[in-house]
């Protein structure tokens, strides 16, 4: 294969870096004027983009459609809304473009970070680490005999991926029923995958709703009022997707209302929430800052991701996390 050029356009640090230019060798690597410094952050145009064979990080839409040589483009995030539009499905499609994501450089983190919300939900952690009760008291008693047992319980996750894949053997040894809802189901999910006329009688039975749905114009408010009075009264909403898969209002009426009895949200919309926001100020709405993705040497995750891709690219094997 002749030598090809590679155009890098996301902050590493040091030793992924030196991770990357050594699994890339002899080949070469081409970096913009301006680097992005997050996996969330958006690139702008770059001339140097033009000279690549193959993109890895957050690509400019500019780039990708004014390129003559580009023949692969591998996104440094798991989320990919912004080329998640018919035009540029078109497009690539058209001029033989594959396109992959890191799915699975975040399907962990972000698998560990919702079950991790789950379990403090069911061990009512938040109210238990402010609590100074006395051994027997009403308030002791209450929180010691008012935790449920996830065993048995069920769930319906939205939007079945990597992520959602990762969470099902972690589910595993507690035996919840747990069904699916996804766009077009494959067959090969491992469990039961309903459609849009199926959700609300799933909604109407699960105890946990955990939505991982990416953002795209079908997702946009998918969980609104309507679908939030199907969910059985009391349970827990689970948000590691997008913000704006959610309308945040109507989440804060049904958390005020008891419709939901909590929600554990990682995104929002837009992030962080501004301060007077119905949300910050409800006892049973907890929020993490976009983090569940993130991990102890995530740089070195995502150039490894990368590495594994090029050599298949290379090899002409088939490319992991393919979307395109």
């Amino acid at each position: 294969m002749k030598n090809l050029k590679i155009f890098c356009d996301t902050f590493l640090g040091k030793t992924p870096l030196k991770m990357l230019r050594e699994g890339v060798a002899p080949h070469e690597l081409i970096f913009p004027a301006e680097m992005v410094n997050s996996p969330l952050a958006k690139s702008g145009p770059d001339p140097s983009f033009m000279e690549a064979d193959i993109a890895f990080g957050q690509p400019a839409l500019e780039n990708i459609y004014q390129s003559k040589k580009l023949r692969w483009a591998h996104i440094s995030s798991a989320g990919f809304t912004r080329y998640d539009t018919a035009e540029f499905r078109a497009y690539v499609a058209k001029h033989d473009i594959a396109i992959t994501n890191s799915t699975t450089v975040y399907a962990e983190a972000c698998a560990e970070h919702v079950f991790a919300f789950m379990l403090a939900q069911a061990r009512q952690l938040p109210e238990s680490l402010k609590a100074r009760h006395p051994n027997s008291a009403p308030e002791w008693l209450q929180l010691r005999h008012s935790s449920p047992l996830l065993m048995h319980q069920r769930v319906v996750i939205l939007g079945f991926g990597g992520i959602a894949i990762r969470l099902l053997e972690m589910l595993k040894p507690f035996h919840m029923k747990v069904v699916a809802y996804r766009r077009k189901a494959r067959g090969d999910e491992g469990v039961p995958v309903v459609s849009a006329a199926e959700l609300p009688e799933a909604l109407a039975q699960a105890d946990h709703v955990i939505n991982i749905l990416p953002a795209n114009a079908d997702s946009d408010n998918f969980i609104a009022a309507e679908r939030l009075k199907q969910m059985k009264p009391g349970a827990v909403f689970y948000n590691i997707g997008r913000g704006t898969t959610v309308n945040q209002d109507d989440l804060a009426e049904a958390l005020q209302s008891g419709q939901l009895s909590a929600a554990w949200l990682d995104v929002t919309e837009p992030e962080p929430l501004p301060l007077g926001h119905p949300l910050l100020s409800l006892p049973n709405c907890h929020i993490t800052p976009h983090v569940a993705g993130g991990h102890q040497g995530e740089p070195e995750t995502i150039v490894g991701h990368f590495l594994e891709n090029f050599r298949r690219f290379v090899d002409e094997a088939p490319l992991l996390d393919r979307i395109m």
